[in-house]
């Protein structure tokens, strides 16, 4: 097996674990469960990831952490835009 294959696979599998969260927290509208500081954390590192994916040229590196960036900031934005939502819901 190709160790970029290998790479690629291992990058689209941790890469699909942020999926389920993020749909489910649109679907939902409610984020109150969520720590801000975890996807904020998680976007430091995959962006150094990411930035040293980009100097040493690795693909897989490149993409899965391109990827989970995106999937990690759609949750930040949802966490800031439903809190105003989440506190009415409680107070009901």
């Amino acid at each position: 097996m190709n160790v970029t294959y290998l790479g690629l696979l291992a990058g689209a599998i941790t890469t699909a674990a942020a999926i389920p969260q993020v749909v489910r927290t649109y679907r939902t509208r409610q984020a109150r469960d969520i720590s801000i500081w975890q996807p904020v954390l998680l976007n430091v590192g995959m962006s150094m990831w990411l930035i040293y994916g980009l100097i040493i040229g690795d693909t897989p590196l490149i993409a899965a952490n391109a990827f989970s960036i995106v999937c990690y900031s759609l949750l930040i934005v949802m966490k800031i835009l439903y809190k105003e939502d989440d506190k009415s819901k409680s107070c009901a």
